[in-house]
């Protein structure tokens, strides 16, 4: 079994890493491609690209500048991520044999690195997967990355006793995978709170949730769907009702 979730867009340089574990991200040389391509764009581009404020076009546009494919001053992605996802997850608080299990059963799809392992080092960036940024493969990162992160989560989940792959990002992120292509029973999730009879998504509190499944997922080694179901993290609860056979809830009471 091995979840996805969606990279974050605050970041955390500037803490010191409670690991020294660590690894290299598999897709450099792609992401390196990308980034010749965006060291062209001015300041003013990045902004009218990302729809972002001429300070943050400013501040991604030197990311780009001082980008390398070097890991050695990179910091772990899990742990360089600072989102609500990432606040679920809380790998910071994680143990040594944690960290092991959550690098092996959690995976970071990513606008600049396609497919990043959770302690693959990293450098600063903001490149989300939906911008239409035309490149020499498409017109869109989706065209860039092409068949890919699909290859490679095939691969993965070849070494898996169950593959099963746990769609914990958002819509646009999991827009990079292609599900026709998997070699893998997707389980696709939802996270309701509840409130007067009626339960709903609000965001933030999904995109959290989202973070604690994953930290479930490699804390309790979870391999079968049954161990999916057990999670109960801050008040939620598996609703068989509501869940399908490629779709599970999870609701809780908002009081």
């Amino acid at each position: 079994m091995l979840a996805v979730i969606s990279p974050a867009k605050s970041l955390d340089f500037e803490s010191k890493p409670r690991t020294r574990k660590k690894s290299t991200p598999t897709f450099l040389d792609d992401s390196s491609i990308l980034i010749e391509s965006l060291k062209e764009l001015a300041p003013q581009d990045v902004s009218s690209l990302m729809g972002i404020s001429d300070r943050l076009g400013l501040l991604n546009a030197d990311r780009y500048a001082s980008w390398s494919c070097d890991t050695k001053n990179g910091k772990q992605a899990a742990l360089a991520f600072t989102g609500d996802v990432y606040m679920g997850l809380s790998a910071w608080d994680f143990g040594e044999r944690e960290l092991t299990s959550l690098q092996r059963r959690v995976r970071i799809l990513s606008g600049l690195y396609g497919l990043l392992k959770p302690l693959d080092l990293i450098h600063p960036y903001r490149l989300e997967m939906g911008t239409s940024f035309a490149n020499g493969r498409g017109k869109d990162l989706y065209a860039f990355w092409g068949d890919k992160v699909t290859d490679a989560l095939n691969e993965e989940l070849a070494t898996h006793r169950n593959p099963i792959l746990v769609n914990l990002a958002s819509n646009e992120y999991f827009g990079v995978v292609r599900p026709k292509k998997l070699n893998a029973r997707i389980i696709n999730t939802r996270f309701l709170d509840e409130k007067d009879g009626q339960a709903k998504i609000i965001s933030f509190f999904a995109k959290k949730a989202r973070g604690l499944m994953a930290a479930h997922i490699a804390r309790e080694k979870v391999e079968t769907l049954r161990g999916l179901k057990e999670f109960a993290a801050e008040g939620y609860a598996f609703d068989p009702v509501r869940s399908t056979r490629d779709e599970f809830v999870y609701v809780r009471d908002a009081a």
